[in-house]
């Protein structure tokens, strides 16, 4: 099979695009021919070697990737023959080597994947549509509720924007520059506003005409944070998630003492609750996307592009969920 491989620590040219051998599934494994793996912004610092929510990688070279979505085409001992030919969707955990045409994970993390969604939507949902789920918990949205959303053109902007809407909140998405706002626009918000003009803030209180904001789903930080939270009323949340926020080699999130709750990691999965809270999240997302509630946007690039991939997610060239299709 042909996989991206990375050598050396380094600038994204490390990934490099090979002919390696084909894993074979274990026991209550399944190997799964990939249509489409999800890049996350973690997998650019664990290529550069950085440390961070998930652990580095102790041995080189790896086959970076840990979200996949594909054909099931071939089966580990102990796997039931109703998985054979199934297109499915898994997150591979800790285990990377999601970004080649064939992986294997144990058929415990596997989903069938909803008629209505393709590959990459599908892997969307599951790292992306789980993320979202996860912070969702902590807002009870309403039609009372008026959300301002940084960032609302990316993965998880896109599918707050969409929940958001849904529940009859009013919606205000921040993004950089006219196309990601025309995408935030496009993709319902009440009012789009481009947090590169200094004068973004005044524009959103003109909108909404002295109503406070009561959520802000914050996972970018610094100044625009700064300022989002100064549209909140005095009840108002300021929901902090993601590496974004708290910088992408660890530094702080913007803060506010009785104001900013962080809901990522442990947090995120105590609330979800059940044995697999994980996995509940999961189920979460895809049921969302095969109601209709949720479309993930999607951002393309075909395999052997994969240090493309990385260079646009690091520059923020990118919206919505970006997917490698072998």
């Amino acid at each position: 099979m042909h996989a991206i491989r990375l050598h050396a620590f380094g600038p994204a040219e490390n990934l490099t695009y090979e002919e390696v051998a084909d894993p074979l599934p274990g026991p209550g494994q399944v190997r799964i021919a990939v249509e489409a793996a999800g890049v996350h912004l973690l997998d650019t610092a664990l290529r550069e070697g950085d440390q961070g929510p998930l652990p580095r990688p102790t041995a080189l070279p790896t086959i970076p990737g840990r979200e996949v979505a594909g054909v099931v085409e071939s089966l580990g001992e102990g796997v039931a023959g109703l998985w054979l030919g199934l297109r499915v969707v898994a997150h591979l955990g800790f285990a990377p080597g999601g970004y080649a045409e064939l992986a294997v994970t144990d058929v415990d993390r596997v989903h069938e994947i909803p008629a209505n969604l393709d590959f990459g939507e599908a892997v969307a949902m599951i790292g992306t549509g789980r993320t979202a789920m996860g912070i969702l918990q902590f807002a009870e949205l309403g039609p009372d509720s008026v959300v301002v959303i940084p960032a609302a053109a990316g993965g998880i902007g896109t599918l707050l924007v969409q929940y958001a809407r849904h529940a009859g909140a009013v919606v205000v998405g921040l993004a950089g520059g006219p196309e990601k706002v025309a995408r935030v626009q496009a993709n319902g918000a009440d009012l789009a506003v481009d947090y590169t003009d200094p004068g973004w803030p005044d524009k959103v209180r003109a909108f909404l005409g002295g109503r406070p904001a009561t959520v802000v789903f914050d996972g970018v930080g610094g100044d625009i944070a700064r300022e989002a939270v100064g549209l909140l009323g005095p009840d108002g949340k300021h929901l902090v998630f993601g590496w974004s926020a708290e910088g992408i080699r660890g530094g702080e999130p913007y803060l506010v003492e009785g104001v900013s709750e962080r809901v990522l990691g442990p947090v995120m999965m105590q609330r979800a609750g059940g044995p697999n809270p994980v996995r509940t999240l999961e189920l979460r997302a895809l049921a969302e996307a095969a109601e209709g509630r949720l479309t993930p946007a999607v951002r393309r690039f075909p395999l052997a592009e994969a240090a493309a991939a990385h260079r646009a997610l690091q520059t923020r060239a990118t919206t919505g969920k970006v997917v490698l299709e072998p």
